[in-house]
């Protein structure tokens, strides 16, 4: 197998939905019920198998976890999920940020940017 082969790019891709509602809630240690209601709440958003059955991305694995730590720290679940919705934007933001300041710096002629 060559490493350009499309199965190779779904296993590294964190978007793809390759864990089972089943095989989610026991990598994070939790119920089906939980990533329903996180769900729910609009924090992940599942793919659906041809069968209609949930699946679960890497990317969406590591947002359940986190929201699962708030909860088991006692914060609500909608709280929790809107903690880790705000948190996530926030990275994004600074990310952006930091890519228009290298931008700029570069663009300036700023000394050590080659």
């Amino acid at each position: 197998m060559t490493s350009d082969h499309p199965l190779n790019d779904r296993l590294d891709d964190d978007d793809y939905p390759a864990y089972t509602m089943g095989r989610a809630a026991e990598m994070l240690g939790t119920t089906p019920a939980f990533l329903r209601a996180i769900g729910e709440a609009r924090l992940i958003t599942p793919l659906r198998s041809e069968g209609g059955h949930r699946r679960y991305s890497r990317y969406q694995l590591r947002i359940a976890a986190r929201a699962r730590e708030l909860v088991d720290k006692g914060t609500p679940i909608e709280a929790a999920c809107r903690i880790v919705i705000l948190e996530d934007q926030l990275e994004e933001a600074q990310r952006i940020n930091a890519e228009y300041r290298r931008a700029a710096s570069e663009a300036a002629g700023s000394p050590g940017s080659g």
